[in-house]
């Protein structure tokens, strides 16, 4: 272990080990700035107790630390190690900072002098599906005929969607999921049938309750009820091996 864990490593630095995420790198922080710490190593305790409301200032001191390889400076051989033992920052977390700041680096170069308040910052989440949505469309480099993507327009909307007009994940995925992840053939279908079937048992768990309704006609409807859920279960099989088999030629 090297001499960052073992001398500034989490564990020696006195926080509570019930304490949160947000109390111990304060506590760290405070016990970095006494110990005259290496500035940019300060910096980027600082940032990990706000990535959240300025992700890109967090994911641009990551990209540093990872370029100039500062991590071993301070002790740690790996740079998920010190991101995890130092920042808190699970691998997944880092990775998808620091290929969302790529992402806005390649793609939208003017997010990264905007201040967050007077020009918000597009959420993480929401470059995360950009760049996802880009991957998706990609042609397969399998020697197969890819199926025609969704063009440069739908690009460029998903883009000024992101970066200009700052949309939250939901909406980009009401938007654009057509678009950029359409459902397999039969999808829908499987859905349809899955509801219904639902739909039918909440019905025959509601009539149940029901006071003051015509007894027979109460139970004509259970009857009618219990008949097209047994249909149902016999069709959603063989509409899941459709879709299966969809799925299967789709990948």
């Amino acid at each position: 272990m090297g001499p960052g864990v073992a001398e500034g490593g989490l564990s020696c630095y006195g926080s509570p080990p019930m304490a949160s995420t947000h109390e111990r790198l304060e506590a760290l922080e405070h016990e970095l700035e006494a110990r005259g710490a290496d500035g940019a190593r300060l910096e980027l305790v600082r940032r990990a107790r706000n990535f959240k409301r300025s992700w890109v200032e967090m994911a641009e001191g990551l990209a540093k630390v990872r370029s100039r390889e500062l991590h071993l400076e301070w002790g740690y051989e790996d740079f998920y190690s010190y991101c995890q033992m130092e920042l808190l920052l699970t691998k997944s977390t880092v990775d998808k900072l620091t290929g969302s700041y790529q992402v806005v680096r390649a793609h939208a170069p003017q997010v990264l002098q905007r201040d967050g308040v007077a020009q918000p910052i597009p959420s993480i989440d929401a470059v995360d599906y950009f760049a996802k949505a880009l991957r998706e469309g990609e042609p397969a480099n399998d020697g197969e005929e890819a199926e025609e993507g969704p063009g440069e327009e739908a690009v460029e909307e998903l883009k000024q969607a992101v970066f200009d007009d700052g949309k939250s994940v939901a909406v980009l995925r009401r938007t654009f999921n057509p678009l950029f992840f359409p459902k397999p053939e039969g999808a829908e279908k499987v859905e349809t049938l899955e509801k219904t079937r639902s739909a039918a048992r909440r019905l025959e768990g509601l009539l149940g309750r029901v006071e003051g309704l015509d007894e027979a006609r109460v139970k004509e409807l259970m009857r009618q009820l219990a008949e097209l859920r047994k249909e149902l279960d016999e069709v959603l099989p063989e509409a899941k091996a459709a879709l299966g088999e969809a799925k299967r030629k789709a990948g």
